[in-house]
């Protein structure tokens, strides 16, 4: 699975509870555009309509050379293919318990462009401030750990 873009922000946003993959539909100038590394997930998010889920806000800039002879919308709304099953579950889960779904990544698998989606809680501010006090505590821990290895005294 080699990732193409992800959405770094959502885990500090949010209480990742559990994660699916989606099949997303895209137009042919979309997908030239995401091999060449045009694409912008963070602010994305996904609604769900008559019971299907689309995904907005996922910024794909059309290259020029691809797309001579159509208009690219860069926002257009993307439909996520899933399980009916699945995203009857999801539905049940978002309108009861206040849950939020969330694109963390998209990725290649076989050859075709996946999406990774998440159901997902939002963070208090005080836990957002933990998170970054512990990223904080594990980044100067590192920095020590390296500097108390390379002020050893050689035997």
């Amino acid at each position: 699975m080699s990732t193409i873009a992800e959405n770094r922000r959502a885990r500090f946003d949010y209480h990742i509870e559990e994660r699916f993959e989606a099949g997303i539909v895209l137009t042919g100038w979309e997908i030239k555009a995401i091999r060449a590394g045009q694409v912008q997930l963070g602010d994305g998010y996904v609604v769900i309509r008559d019971g299907e889920l689309f995904l907005i806000g996922c910024r794909i800039d059309a290259l020029r050379s691809a797309s001579t002879h159509v208009r690219p919308e860069a926002d257009r709304t993307k439909k996520l293919l899933m399980h009916k099953d699945e995203i009857r579950r999801l539905i049940g889960k978002v309108e009861q318990r206040g849950f939020t779904l969330v694109p963390l990544n998209l990725h290649y698998k076989g050859g075709r462009v996946k999406v990774e989606v998440a159901l997902a809680k939002g963070k208090a501010a005080h836990d957002k401030r933990e998170t970054e006090k512990k990223r904080d505590w594990e980044r100067e821990k590192g920095r020590l750990m390296r500097h108390k290895v390379s002020s050893k005294p050689k035997a």
